[in-house]
C-alpha cells in the first residue's frame, strides 16, 4: 500500500508545509478515532475542485474503541461530487459538515448498507484548506451513548474544530505522539480550573496503582497528581504541564513514577473556536511494560553509540589526511587530499547527526549549516573571501539518503567555490532550497564568470562532478544540471524526489 507521502507525491503539488501538517494529523489520529467512535478518511484533491476534479482518499484509520464502518480499504481510491458531496463543500466553503448517508459494505459476512452519520470536516494550514477529514459513524452505534462515550465525543467534537480552526496538531503535538497514551489507555477530561469533570476506569486504576485512595471526579488534577509522585521535580513538572495546558499552551507527554508503578500522561489543549476550553488528560500505566521497554532503549543507545564512533573514526581519518596534506609538496596531491578531507567531514557530520537521533533520521538543514564553515575553510586560498549562505528549509532525510544528499550538496558548491571566481575576487554561493509534495528543489547559485564555452555536464572530467552525477541518478533517483544564472554566475539545479521513486 502507498504511503500518504507518496500519494500526496502523486496526486498533489501541494507545498512542503502543508504536506508537513498532513502528516501530523495522520500521526494523531488514532486518538480522534478511537473517542469519535468512528472512522477517518483523509481525502485531498487531485486537481483543482472548482474545474470538476475528483477527491483521493490518502489515509484512513479504524476505530480500536468500535466496529469500523469500511470493511474495505478506502486508501487510494477516487470519488466525484456526486459521490462525496459533503467532502466537496468541506473543501470549497471551509466549513464542517455533515449527514446521513448509507455506505455499502462489500464483504460477504457484512452484506448489508451501514447507516452511517457522515461528517466532513475542513484540514486548515495557516489560512487555506489543504485537505478534508471524513468522520464516519454508524447510526446504530451512536443511538445508545454511556457517560465514558459522552465524555469521549465531547472531546472529539472540541478536536475536530481545532483542526478546523488550524490550531492542531502542532509541531510539538505531533513530538508527543510516539509511545503516547492511547484513549483506552485512560481518560481524564479538566473544566478551563483543572478540576476532573470526568475520570475513565481505566485512568482511575492508573491513579490507584500510584496511591491513591479516593475518586478523581471534582479533584485538582495538578493537586493531586503533584501529591501522590515520588521526585519532587518531577511533581513539579507535571503540575506545570498541567497549568500550561490549561492556558493554552502546548501539552506533552511525560512519565512519572509514584510508589514503584511508572505511568505515562500526556496532556492536550482543548481550544475550540480559539475559546479556552478545559484540557484533556491520557493516562497509562505502563508499569509492567517498562521492563522491556528498557532492553529496546538499551539496544538504541547501542545503535547511536555506533554511530558515534562511526563519526569519531571518520574525524580521525579526516585529521590524518589533513596532517598529509599540510606535508605534502605536490600540489596536486595537496588538492586531492583536501577535497578528501572534505568529504569524509560530510558523511561525519551525517553520523554526528545519527548518534543524536532516535529515529534514523537527519535534519539536513542542521547538517548544511554545519558543514557551510568548513567548505569555505578548505576552499583555495584565493578564494578565502567566497561567502557562503544557505535561504529556505532542506527539510528531514533517512539516514540511507542523507549521506549522499549532503556529499552532493558539499560538492556542488566546493565546485562553485574552487571555479565560479578568479583569484582573489569576492562573490556569493547560495543554497535555495524548496520542498513540495513531489520534490526537493536544490538550487545553488553563485555571481561569478560562468560556464565556459562549450561546457557540458555530461563530458566534464571533473572528479567531483562525477561524484555527484553518480550520486543523484543512482542513489537518489533525482536529476542534476548545470545552467547559467539569470543574470550572471552559474546555476547547480538539483531535483529530489520525495514521494515513490521510480524502479524501487
Amino acid at each position: 500500500m502507498s504511503t500518504l507521502s507518496e500519494l500526496l507525491a502523486e496526486h498533489t503539488d501541494l507545498p512542503g508545509v502543508a504536506v508537513d501538517h498532513l502528516q501530523r494529523v495522520v500521526g494523531d489520529w488514532q486518538l480522534l478515532a478511537d473517542l469519535s467512535f468512528a472512522d477517518l478518511l483523509l481525502w485531498v484533491g487531485a486537481g483543482p475542485i472548482t474545474n470538476g476534479a475528483d477527491v483521493v482518499c490518502v489515509a484512513q484509520c479504524r476505530p480500536t474503541t468500535a466496529a469500523t464502518v469500511h470493511l474495505e480499504d478506502k486508501v487510494g481510491t477516487t470519488a466525484s461530487q456526486d459521490d462525496h458531496p459533503q467532502v466537496f463543500e468541506a473543501l470549497v466553503s471551509g466549513r464542517a459538515n455533515r449527514a446521513d448517508s448509507d455506505i455499502e459494505a462489500k464483504a460477504v459476512y457484512h452484506p448489508y448498507p451501514v447507516h452511517a452519520i457522515r461528517e466532513a470536516i475542513p484540514v486548515r494550514c495557516g489560512d487555506d484548506v489543504i485537505a478534508v477529514l471524513a468522520r464516519d459513524t454508524d447510526m446504530e452505534r451512536s443511538r445508545v451513548r454511556s457517560t465514558l462515550e459522552m465524555a469521549y465525543l465531547a472531546c472529539a467534537d472540541d478536536l475536530c474544530q481545532m483542526i478546523a480552526d488550524g490550531s492542531f496538531p502542532t509541531t510539538e503535538d505531533r513530538a508527543a505522539t510516539h509511545s503516547s497514551p492511547r484513549a483506552g489507555d485512560g481518560f481524564i477530561r479538566l473544566d478551563t480550573a483543572g478540576i476532573v469533570t470526568y475520570a475513565s476506569p481505566n485512568a482511575l486504576s492508573a491513579y490507584h496503582r500510584m496511591g491513591l485512595q479516593a475518586d478523581l471526579a471534582g479533584q485538582d488534577l495538578a493537586v493531586t497528581t503533584r501529591s501522590l509522585i515520588t521526585d519532587p521535580f518531577d511533581a513539579q513538572e507535571v503540575v506545570g504541564d498541567i497549568q500550561a495546558a490549561l492556558a493554552g499552551r502546548t501539552g506533552r507527554r511525560m512519565e512519572v513514577e509514584a510508589r514503584g508503578a511508572t505511568v505515562l500522561l500526556r496532556t492536550l489543549v482543548l481550544r475550540p473556536h480559539g475559546e479556552l476550553a478545559g484540557a484533556a488528560v491520557l493516562v497509562r500505566d505502563v508499569t509492567e511494560v517498562k521492563r522491556r521497554d528498557r532492553a529496546l532503549l538499551s539496544k538504541d543507545a547501542t545503535i547511536r553509540e555506533i554511530h558515534h564512533r562511526v563519526k569519531n573514526n571518520l574525524q580521525t581519518v579526516a585529521a590524518l589526511l589533513r596532517l598529509q596534506a599540510r606535508r605534502t609538496e605536490n600540489e596536486e596531491a595537496q588538492v586531492a587530499l583536501t577535497e578528501s578531507v572534505r568529504r569524509v567531514t560530510s558523511i561525519a557530520s551525517v553520523h554526528e547527526m545519527l548518534s543524536m537521533s532516535v529515529d534514523e533520521e537527519v535534519d539536513l538543514d542542521e547538517v548544511v549549516d554545519r558543514l557551510l564553515p568548513i567548505m569555505a575553510d578548505v576552499a583555495t586560498v584565493h578564494t578565502t573571501r567566497i561567502k557562503v549562505r544557505r535561504a529556505g528549509s532542506l527539510g528531514v532525510f533517512s539516514a540511507e539518503r542523507a549521506t549522499p544528499l549532503v556529499m552532493v550538496l558539499t560538492e556542488l558548491v566546493q565546485n562553485a567555490i574552487e571555479h565560479a571566481f578568479d583569484s582573489g575576487e569576492n562573490g556569493t554561493v547560495t543554497i535555495r532550497s524548496e520542498r513540495s509534495a513531489r520534490w526537493l528543489d536544490v538550487i545553488i547559485s553563485d555571481d561569478g564568470r560562468g560556464l565556459p564555452p562549450g561546457f557540458s555536464l555530461e563530458a566534464s572530467d571533473r572528479l567531483g562532478l562525477q561524484i555527484v552525477r553518480t550520486l543523484v541518478t543512482a542513489e537518489l533517483g533525482g536529476s542534476i544540471g548545470l545552467h547559467p544564472g539569470a543574470d550572471v554566475g552559474t546555476d547547480a539545479v538539483l531535483r529530489v524526489p520525495l514521494g515513490r521513486r521510480s524502479g524501487r
